[in-house]
């Protein structure tokens, strides 16, 4: 089968489109390497460079090959910093989003497969469930949200099968350690090995559900394969929640190193989140087989081998009034 993913050479993506391969499909990655590696894309996969918001090349990709099914990945999920970048984040994560909707709809496209996120349900009642409404408070999980609604309507509207995925804190190998505004883990150690402190917002006692890359992608990337999936919402990622500070105690096990924390002014974020995974673990057979410990190592030895990345400001702050200092620097 045909398939395009966009973001394929980001993170997740990038853990799909290894998946996608190894069932022998015909993979296209869209990719404008803002944030992912054109060395993460499979040899075997063919990989364009471009962006979602390109409606022409869009439009080109859709009409020269006969996409069967969407895995949309593309974004930037920096969920924090979302309130300083709104129409960047709205035109990356709407906007493109609506792009990849209206070629799908008009190519006959069998299944949209949307990577949204947790975020969507702001702070709410936990553990967060499918049925839990939302009420996101950033920027980003109203962009996630609005795609999710729209999927919905294409539905009814149109006749287009979708896939909703909210995963959280999704941490592992082929991550961007060197985004200094999302990915905890990665920021963590990209900090260690550049022998500066760890860098958390507040008391360091919010809490989150860490979840290992190995656990996630495959789910995704079988989906397309269970009709009871489809047209569904799916929470994914693990169960047990944990301290940034204990994630902090554990990054510096897996290096070896002695814990140094360096607190900041804690910064609007929800405090608590995590979720509850008994529908994907019913309807497509979830399993959490990394626990905190094993997936920090795993993704520790893989980082001990790249190295550090740089870390750069963001280009495209639109407010910056209430902006973390330290994201100023």
């Amino acid at each position: 089968m045909s398939v395009l993913v966009t973001g394929g050479a980001g993170f997740i993506g990038a853990h799909v489109v290894n998946k996608l391969i190894t069932q022998n499909h015909d993979v296209f990655v869209l990719d404008d390497l803002s944030g992912g590696f054109k060395e993460n894309v499979h040899l075997r996969a063919k990989f364009i460079q471009g962006s979602i918001l390109d409606e022409k090349l869009i439009q080109t990709i859709f009409k020269e090959n006969k996409i069967e099914y969407i895995f949309h990945l593309a974004a930037y999920a920096a969920e924090g910093l979302s309130h300083f970048i709104k129409r960047f984040n709205y035109n990356n994560n709407l906007i493109g989003s609506i792009n990849l909707i209206n070629a799908a709809i008009n190519y006959n496209v069998k299944c949209f497969v949307f990577t949204s996120s947790i975020a969507v349900y702001g702070a709410a009642q936990l553990p967060m469930t499918e049925d839990t409404i939302p009420q996101p408070e950033d920027p980003y999980g109203i962009a996630k949200y609005s795609v999710e609604q729209e999927l919905k309507i294409c539905k009814e509207m149109f006749d287009l099968d979708y896939i909703i995925f909210r995963p959280h804190n999704v941490y592992g190998e082929m991550q961007n350690i060197g985004d200094r505004y999302r990915n905890v883990v990665g920021i963590f150690m990209n900090q260690i090995m550049q022998d500066k402190p760890l860098s958390i917002f507040g008391d360091g006692t919010q809490t989150r559900a860490f979840s290992y890359i190995g656990d996630i992608a495959p789910i995704m990337a079988n989906s397309i394969y269970i009709k009871e999936a489809y047209n569904e919402v799916f929470n994914i990622g693990a169960d047990q929640h944990y301290k940034v500070n204990e994630l902090a105690k554990e990054v510096c096990n897996a290096f070896g190193v002695e814990k140094n924390i360096s607190y900041l002014e804690a910064r609007d974020e929800v405090m608590h989140a995590y979720s509850d995974h008994k529908k994907v673990i019913a309807l497509l057979d979830y399993k959490t087989t990394a626990s905190l410990q094993d997936g920090i190592k795993r993704m520790a030895e893989w980082v001990k081998k790249v190295g550090a990345r740089k870390s750069r400001r963001f280009d495209c702050i639109e407010i910056y009034k209430n902006m973390p200092k330290v994201w100023l620097q």
